[in-house]
């Protein structure tokens, strides 16, 4: 009797996990998951059952055909909006080897067997530059509750370096932060907050951060002391405007570009910029956004393609990166 009231539960299972548009399910096959649980019942039952489910809401369909059947037409998730995000969190270098299988084993559960079995086949996470970091799960929910909450916290930040016998080792530290936010940007999830020793704004990767607490009863520094931010951190700003999460000065750029540029130029500062003609080769760009050593790295990919109008403290960077870069390699011409 007891298996009878489940009935309902194991036809919605069913249509749930082996069900789609060209895998529906007859009937006998019903009848025979049900029998495997240890019901029995009559067809009429199951049009009943299928019947109340519709009427509760679910999206129940039949079709006609080589292979008819039911079958559940609609998802809180689509296939594609899966592989969405299965590809995000393939492609997320901070999301180590282990969270992403995970993660990825939590969204394809959302489908049926035949969904999933083709998203599984097509995204692989081996051989990908991924982090060893396993805390960074962890570390992304404990910075919600701080960030949240308002509280400090206190990190040890690891980074890479050459030691003594030319091999790789790691160099740590410990600082106390009020964070403000996180950030993904360039395939990395960013912590922007104020070390409490400085009057500036720190970002720090969350793939390199250790050892996290919060520091529950210890309130953050206002973000309006240290950034231009008043009523709340604008976090898609800041991102906007630092490039490569590199920190520096918010100053008003004007770039004369080649019009073969135009879709990095967009895609770099979004679409809500001034751009305009300047002749048949040339297009200009305006936008306010920092100074920083990582808008100087990216300009110089693009050589003599790109040149600095304003500020005066950009074109003083490039140059003095283009004679630091002169420098060596006529060093090594006299060699």
């Amino acid at each position: 009797m007891a298996n009878q009231k489940l009935k309902l539960l194991y036809i919605l299972d069913l249509l749930t996990t082996k069900s789609d548009e060209n895998h529906p399910v007859d009937i006998e096959q019903i009848l025979l998951y049900l029998q495997n649980h240890g019901i029995t019942c009559e067809r009429k039952s199951v049009y009943s059952d299928i019947s109340v489910l519709k009427e509760f809401g679910y999206d129940i369909l039949f079709t006609k055909g080589s292979e008819s059947g039911y079958f559940l037409a609609s998802r809180d998730f689509e296939s594609a909006e899966i592989r969405l995000l299965c590809d995000a969190v393939q492609g997320a270098n901070f999301i180590s080897p282990k969270i992403s299988h995970l993660l990825m084993d939590i969204f394809l559960h959302l489908l049926c067997i035949g969904q999933a079995q083709e998203i599984k086949q097509q995204v692989h996470v081996e051989n990908r530059p991924k982090t060893n970091n396993e805390e960074i799960y962890y570390h992304i929910d404990k910075l919600n509750r701080a960030i949240q909450s308002g509280w400090q916290v206190e990190l040890t930040y690891r980074r890479r370096v050459i030691g003594d016998q030319n091999a790789v080792e790691y160099e740590e530290k410990r600082h106390k932060i009020s964070p403000y936010a996180m950030i993904w940007s360039d395939d990395h999830y960013y912590l922007v907050g104020n070390n409490e020793k400085y009057d500036n704004l720190m970002v720090l990767r969350l793939d390199r951060i250790r050892r996290l607490e919060i520091l529950e009863g210890e309130r953050v520094r206002p973000f309006s002391e240290v950034s231009p931010y008043k009523n709340f951190f604008d976090s898609a700003d800041y991102a906007k405007k630092h490039f490569n999460m590199f920190a520096g000065n918010t100053e008003h750029v004007e770039l004369i570009c080649k019009n073969d540029l135009i879709e990095q130029v967009l895609d770099k500062f979004g679409e809500n910029i001034r751009v305009y003609r300047v002749n048949e080769d040339k297009f200009g760009v305006a936008a306010d956004i920092a100074v920083n050593e990582g808008l100087v790295a990216w300009l110089m990919q693009f050589g003599a393609r790109v040149q600095v109008k304003k500020p005066q403290s950009l074109k003083n960077m490039l140059l003095s990166r283009i004679d630091e870069i002169k420098g060596v390699y006529l060093s090594l011409i006299h060699i």
